[in-house]
């Protein structure tokens, strides 16, 4: 088998399979867990290390109880995350990047970097846009 292609090459060869594409494609779900607005956050979190629940809430502003723990399940279920039960009073639980986990938030490390750099550009735009719209409607 030969060297792992690149990951745009990898992107273009499934478009042009269909998989992704396909509105039953499992990997639909998975896209969905890593790129919704905590998925992401959790798991760029998780690079600094283990934290625990209420750490990850405190942390990711916004964010409530319910859609913190449905995120995490999901990421877990998806083998991104592992999650560990100590037994102890109160009980404590544990969240980690698995090895998969681990290269897949460093690539969503790199876009929330991406986005973060570009973040004045982006918003001036946004600015420019709205104000276009308004004349517009003018």
């Amino acid at each position: 088998m030969g060297p792992t292609p690149p990951v745009s090459e990898a992107f273009s060869t499934a478009v042009r399979r269909g998989d992704l594409l396909s509105a039953d494609c499992p990997s639909r779900d998975v896209l969905k867990h890593m790129t919704s607005r905590w998925g992401v956050l959790v798991l760029v979190m998780l690079l600094g290390g283990m934290h625990r629940f209420n750490e990850l809430r405190r942390k990711i502003g916004g964010v409530s109880e319910k859609m913190l723990s449905q995120t995490l399940q999901a990421l877990e279920l998806d083998g991104l995350i592992a999650r560990k039960s100590l037994p102890v009073i109160p009980p404590h639980v544990e969240y980690s990047l698995t090895p998969l986990g681990q290269e897949a938030a460093q690539h969503l490390e790199v876009m929330v970097d991406w986005i973060e750099n570009n973040l004045p550009e982006i918003m001036s735009r946004r600015r420019e846009a709205q104000a276009s719209s308004l004349e517009n409607l003018a």
